[in-house]
């Protein structure tokens, strides 16, 4: 962990500049939970997500970024194709509020001072911050999930996108997120995460897999201050 701390700031100030173009906005799509619980798509949008976002253009090839999003996430065991989940039955409802600060990548020079069209491929990367319930199986196996506690983690967010400006001012752009937590609690398969100890009970799933959550979405930005002098 604090090996990539380090390499964000060290990227972060890498580069001296007069002048920078920032960029703030929106993000706005769906959300899927990877993990004990629920289908076992990688990818499949089912609960709503939206925040705020806000870029600071370092060169035409990298830019900060920061990230507030809030999302809900869901996952039940009869929605699942595997027939151990659907006898099981286990189902939760959790909501993630993360703050997430790192580096955006892009393929191609993304240069607003050149002619329009302007647009690449993108990656990001940081560091997440974030909260949610912690779930456990209170009432034994053959109860139910419940929300109870809460659980502030970290984050690793592996983000792939394309962008395109709109306008001299405007730039759209959809994105497909992983979020790597380091919490397996997310859906209530390892309480001693939130009990402080070993409860072999209840316990269930896979020990060796941490959860994982994943933002699919469009986001809309608005460009402003000076034209950026790049300046290395």
């Amino acid at each position: 962990m604090r090996y990539l701390i380090a390499f964000v700031l060290m990227a972060f100030f890498s580069i001296n500049s007069y002048s920078q173009q920032f960029e703030v906005g929106a993000f706005a799509g769906g959300a899927n939970f990877i993990g004990d619980v629920g289908k076992t798509n990688y990818i499949l949008p089912n609960t709503p997500v939206g925040g705020f976002i806000a870029k600071w253009n370092r060169s035409p090839r990298h830019a900060l970024r920061l990230t507030l999003l809030y999302a809900e996430i869901s996952a039940d065991d009869e929605d699942s194709k595997d027939t151990r989940r659907q006898q099981r039955g286990y189902s939760f409802n959790n909501t993630i509020a993360e703050a997430s600060l790192g580096l955006e990548f892009n393929f191609f020079d993304f240069d607003l001072t050149n002619p329009l069209p302007q647009s690449t491929p993108y990656l990001y990367t940081g560091i997440t911050y974030f909260r949610t319930d912690h779930v456990w199986l209170k009432n034994g196996r053959a109860g139910n999930l419940v929300n109870e506690g809460t659980n502030w983690e970290f984050a690793i967010p592996m983000v792939m996108g394309y962008k395109e400006a709109i306008t001299e001012r405007i730039i759209g752009a959809f994105e497909i997120g992983a979020r790597y937590t380091f919490s397996d609690n997310l859906d209530g398969s390892w309480p001693e995460e939130y009990l402080g100890r070993r409860a072999p009970t209840i316990e269930f799933g896979n020990r060796n897999t941490n959860d994982w959550y994943v933002f699919s979405g469009i986001t809309f930005t608005f460009t402003f201050g000076r034209k950026p002098c790049y300046c290395f």
